[in-house]
Parts: structure tokens; sequence; C-alpha cells
């Protein structure tokens, strides 16, 4: 079995338990900083490691909601997972949450799954092999102009008084999930997706390889790419866009100096 073939069958497993998890009732609480966990999201990082590292036990494991293990450092391959990606939407009943699991080697993901239980989306990579949505070729939008263009983001940051060049008139949306985001942008449903916020690893390393491999750009926002399996896994921002859209959007956001935690 390949390493596609065994993320798209732990991400359909995952996907299948939070979804029954979440119709039996969750325990909920939060974790340190505030942030909402459940039962769900620790049941399905269960499994997602048993059935992975079970099959992979020499690939290293980077999970939000396991405690980490430095000796990941040192494997050759990694595993690095959120298995419920937009918690938030998941609790309130939103379709909006995702399993998120990527393979990564030498800093960069090499195959990743992105798994929308609810909207029976699959979103899906190899590097060099392009990306799929449902099994059909997926391609970034064609859009020229950041004006009317579909936005995932914060509409109060793009509405700031304090920008140096206002930003024009967009249709701004939100989705909880980061790494469903990143789909989006890839698969053409939207143009481009900024946060000027640290996101973790986990949110980013399979949506990378996912929007990279559909012709989309994903970067911080300053432009530079990201790595993956580092000993911190938090970066500081991402800017996604087809590739038109990006360069236009970094001119407006690369002075930003963010203060990473």
């Amino acid at each position: 079995m390949t390493d596609l073939d065994l993320i798209l069958e732990a991400a359909r497993e995952a996907g299948a338990l939070a979804v029954s998890a979440r119709e039996k009732g969750l325990k909920v609480w939060s974790k340190d900083g505030g942030s909402p966990v459940t039962d769900a999201d620790l049941a399905v990082d269960a499994l997602l490691k048993a059935k992975l590292t079970g099959a992979r036990p020499s690939y290293g494991w980077l999970s939000e909601e396991t405690a980490d293990d430095p000796s990941r450092l040192a494997t050759k391959r990694q595993f690095v997972v959120d298995p419920i990606d937009g918690t938030a939407a998941y609790l309130k009943g939103k379709p909006w949450f995702s399993v998120s699991i990527a393979v990564v080697e030498n800093g960069r993901p090499i195959a990743g799954v992105v798994l929308a239980p609810a909207l029976d989306e699959t979103y899906a990579a190899t590097l060099g092999g392009g990306a799929t949505l449902n099994g059909e070729p997926i391609t970034p939008s064609a859009t020229l102009d950041l004006e009317d263009s579909a936005m995932l983001g914060d509409a109060r940051m793009f509405a700031y008084p304090g920008w140096p060049t206002p930003w024009p008139v967009m249709r701004v949306e939100s989705r909880n999930s980061i790494a469903y985001r990143i789909c989006l942008v890839a698969s053409g449903d939207f143009d481009a997706a900024i946060a000027l916020s640290p996101k973790n690893e986990w949110d980013l390393a399979a949506g990378d390889l996912i929007c990279n491999e559909a012709g989309a750009v994903l970067t911080d926002h300053k432009g530079r790419g990201f790595t993956y399996n580092r000993p911190n896994p938090l970066l500081p921002s991402l800017v996604c866009a087809n590739r038109a859209l990006a360069p236009l959007i970094l001119s407006r956001v690369g002075h930003i100096d963010l203060q990473q935690r």
C-alpha cells in the first residue's frame, strides 16, 4: 500500500468517527490558551496514530492532539496530522471541519489528504502527481484582480483603516478549518486565503502539497515557503492564492512584522 493509499484509508475512517461522535454528543473542554477540544479530537487522534504508525512504525509523528516527541526529528519520514481541523465549526454543527494528514520527507510533504467528511469532499495529492477532489483533478481560479475576488479571511482585518493601501471590495468569507481553506483555493472555489496569525505545521502540511500540486501558491506573508518537521512547529502566517493574485497580496502584507509566539 502506498503512503497516499494508507492516509486516504485512515482519513476516511477518522472522518466517519468524527461524524458519528458528533451525532452521539461531545464532551468539550478548553486547552491551555483557551481553544476548545473534544473527546472526539482525542479519539480520532488515537485512531490515526494507531493505524498510521502501526503500518509505518519507522515514521515520526506530529499531531495537534499528541504530546510532541522530539524523536520525530531524527526520522526519515513523518506523519503530520490534525485529527479535526476546525473544531469550532465541528462544535457548532457546521460542515467546515476536516481531517488533515501529510507525509513529510526532508522538510516537505510528499503525500497529503484533507477530508471534509460532512461535505463528502476528499482532497488528495502526491508530489509530482497533481491534486484531486474526489478523484478528479483540480486547478485554481484564473482571477486576475483582487477587486471582487472571492477571499477567505477576516473581514475586520481587511476593513482596518490603517492599511497603507486600502483593500478593494472583495467577497470575503470565513471557514474554520485552515486546511480546508487552502484546498478551496487549490480547487478554484475561492481565489485566495489570508491569515496574519500563527499557524501550526499540522494546519498547513497536507494543504501545502495539495495547493502546490494544483498550481496555486502557499507562503507566509513575506513570500517564504514552509518547511516541516522543525523543532518548533509554529509558522507565522499564511497567504494562499492563484499565481496571479499571490504577488498582489504579498505587496500589501509583506511590510508587516509579526511577533511569532
